[in-house]
């Protein structure tokens, strides 16, 4: 065991991590928050390059999921499904849900061994020698620990999003990554739904030209199901609400980046962000709390706005907003709009692509989708599809993961973006406990965005693993 290691599973009480926190912000005090510009302005040499990284190939990928809430279960029954997976161990802290699972792939080719009953059980089932891939879809302050004591094991790790909540997280996710050189992938799902695909694909083409401006949300009213009892354990997704920034940012973000080549070309320079105030989660806690004395605790409790807005400039001048709200009674919306210099396109209300003051005919946007069908859904999209998971976009997310795995491919998604796009909410919390002001974005890749290249959205050397169905 390494020395790195030995201190990892030293600081694992992980109180020094921020798992035991009381979730009030990304900040543990106002002191800390205060040094967020200069732990930004940091000098550091990049060890190893992780964009454009290939391990090596994997004929079989072991699998182990630890998270079987929300997000595991789903998980698990897409992966049972695709060439090449064995799912060897699954991992949960509460027993009946490892068991569920074990159940449903009893007429399977997986028998995992289970792991549950305590909060660290997670670790005994990651030390197997037997796992290539830690599949991790816990609360969000588990992510970073979780994926970090992956790499350290030796193991790959797909973390759910976002990837961490601290820059100091983010820090720690890319210094592993690069010196256990083992990937680790943000589970950013809707960079893999069909018409972001779409115009990534046509954007890589030419036809919008040069990309000037884009936009992304998440808006989803998610009132009723924070403060439901039996949906998160512990209450841990209300008590993430105490936080005033854009705390999901990475849904509209992450196609965004890639539409532009962050990371890959291009990099963010600097954001400032601006958040409504509370209308709704203080008003919820009292009314509920009237009923049931559950809910007393949270009475008291400062939350973050309804909405919030996050405008960003790149180095190269382009710029982006994020919005969030998952309060608001609103229709949903996971915006994604990109404005260039020859054409636009927008997804919410409508998948609609306009070249000037009126949207093209319904019979000209089909053949754009015929002529920009990306090969990924071309291979299995109908299929995805079937098997589902936001239809679809999750199983061609966990399909090409084993497909790249399995090939010895890099990862579409690498350890930069998952700490960049992570690295928003700290970002944003910063700038609206300040007025708005802007702070300046970290680079992750040391320099590296300047030569590396863009994202390979072909098919090109993979796109061999067969669907079970």
């Amino acid at each position: 065991m390494s020395n790195k290691r030995r201190e990892f599973l030293k600081l694992s009480g992980l109180a020094g991590l921020g798992l035991i926190g009381t979730g009030m912000s990304s900040f543990k005090s106002t002191e800390e928050m205060e040094r967020l510009p200069e732990l930004i302005k940091r000098k550091r040499i990049q060890h190893f390059n992780m964009s454009g990284f290939a391990a090596p190939k994997l004929d079989k990928v072991r699998i182990g999921f630890i998270g079987l809430g929300m997000r595991g279960p789903g998980a698990v029954n897409r992966m049972s499904k695709i060439q090449g997976v064995e799912i060897v161990a699954i991992c949960d802290l509460v027993p009946e849900k490892v068991d569920k699972i074990a159940k449903s792939l009893e007429k399977t080719s997986h028998k995992p061994e289970k792991y549950s009953g305590s909060a660290y059980a997670w670790k005994k089932m990651v030390d197997r020698d037997d796992l290539d891939l830690i599949y991790i879809a816990t609360p969000w302050d588990w992510h970073t620990p979780m994926a970090v004591y992956a790499m350290e094991a030796g193991k790959h790790a797909a973390v759910e999003v976002p990837a961490a909540k601290t820059l100091e997280e983010c820090w720690q996710l890319v210094e592993t990554s690069e010196r256990t050189q083992k990937h680790c992938m943000m589970l950013e799902n809707c960079c893999y739904d069909f018409f972001e695909l779409m115009t990534l694909n046509m954007a890589r083409d030419g036809f919008f030209g040069d990309i000037l401006h884009g936009e992304g949300a998440y808006i989803h009213d998610l009132l009723d199901l924070n403060f439901a009892k039996n949906a998160y354990e512990d209450m841990w997704r209300l008590k993430e609400n105490y936080r005033d920034g854009n705390l999901y940012a990475t849904h509209g973000l992450g196609p965004i980046c890639q539409l532009m080549d962050i990371n890959r070309g291009d990099q963010m320079d600097y954001l400032t962000s601006l958040s409504s105030a509370d209308f709704h989660m203080a008003d919820k806690a009292k009314e509920l709390a009237e009923r049931d004395n559950f809910y007393a605790s949270f009475v008291e409790k400062k939350f973050g706005g309804n909405i919030n807005t996050t405008i960003i400039k790149t180095k190269h001048g382009k710029s982006m907003m994020m919005q969030h709200d998952v309060t608001s009674p609103r229709p949903y919306s996971r915006l994604h709009a990109l404005s260039g210099t020859k054409a636009f396109a927008q997804k919410y209300p409508v998948q609609r692509i306009s070249s000037g003051h009126g949207w093209i005919k319904e019979e000209e946007m089909k053949a754009l989708q015929e002529r920009y069908n990306p090969e990924i859904v071309k291979k299995v999209g109908e299929l995805a599809k079937q098997i589902g998971g936001h239809g679809g976009m999750d199983f061609m997310m966990d399909w090409r993961l084993i497909d790249c795995l399995r090939n010895g491919l890099p990862l579409d998604q690498d350890v930069y973006d998952a700490a960049l796009w992570s690295a928003l909410s700290p970002l944003s919390e910063w700038s609206v406990a300040h007025r708005s002001n802007s702070i300046d974005v970290p680079d992750f890749t040391g320099g590296s965005w300047k030569t590396n290249k863009p994202l390979d959205i072909t098919l090109n050397g993979g796109g061999t693993t067969k669907v079970i169905v």
